[in-house]
């Protein structure tokens, strides 16, 4: 067939890759593949979680702290993903007041450690990709030289080259294939845990920004009262 024909004359090298690699260089392909899947995942959702971008929960937080509790909420309403959720949450409750400090602050904590476990999805997938690809690699390795050395030993003392050429090219093809799979599925797991640590420990000053000082806009306990003037005509605050 014409399509048949064309693909082979295009991508016909592929054929023989894997024709040479065997079923350990057919397993490293797939696992390239979900490593992949799971890359562009991830970064999309650090991407809408506001990892990248935190323009928004700073002036939220800044909005806080200079006693507009409204605008702080208004800002993070607009933030999307789950970190703005969890100081959204503790923000109303630190308003709402149904709860005492310490209840509250261990109520955020755990708000904040359940929307911490998203992040972290699929991570030790990406990890063991990277860890098992160069096994898988080594082990093509020692498949081909095994090979080899059974193709040397069935020609006797008519050794050629040539006998030995597809057991090591088995060899050297799975281990670079392994190595190409596992160093960047490594350097991106990485990646995204230095990430989700940091978000970690901004998410925790930032809850601790919401929840250690007074509540925005209220008096603080112990302040003194303010004197307001008396009216024209009535008693002074002295009783003169």
């Amino acid at each position: 067939m014409p399509a048949v024909r064309v693909w082979r004359q295009s991508f016909g090298w592929i054929e023989q890759l894997f024709a040479a690699g065997g079923p350990v260089l057919v397993v490293i392909a797939a696992l390239s593949v979900l490593a992949l899947a799971v890359i562009l995942r991830k970064a999309a959702q650090f991407v809408r979680a506001g990892l990248v971008h935190r323009s928004g929960l700073d002036a939220a937080l800044a909005a806080w702290g200079t006693g507009e509790p409204d605008r702080a909420l208004f800002l993070l309403a607009r933030v999307r993903g789950p970190i703005a959720r969890a100081l959204e949450a503790a923000a109303r409750g630190k308003l709402d007041g149904a709860l005492d400090r310490r209840d509250l602050e261990e109520e955020a904590a755990r708000d904040g450690a359940a929307r911490l476990v998203s992040l972290r999805a699929h991570l030790r997938l990406l990890e063991l990709i990277a860890m098992i690809c160069p096994l898988l690699g080594l082990l093509g390795t020692v498949l081909g030289m095994i090979d080899a050395f059974q193709a040397l030993e069935a020609a006797g003392r008519r050794v050629d080259p040539a006998v030995l050429s597809g057991g090591i090219w088995t060899a050297l093809l799975t281990t670079a294939a392994g190595l190409l799979v596992a160093i960047p599925a490594a350097a991106a797991h990485h990646l995204f845990e230095g990430v989700v640590e940091r978000t970690a420990h901004s998410l925790e000053d930032a809850l601790t920004r919401i929840l250690a000082g007074p509540v925005p806009g209220a008096p603080r306990r112990g302040a003194p009262p303010i004197l307001r003037p008396a009216k024209a005509g009535g008693t002074s605050p002295a009783g003169g």
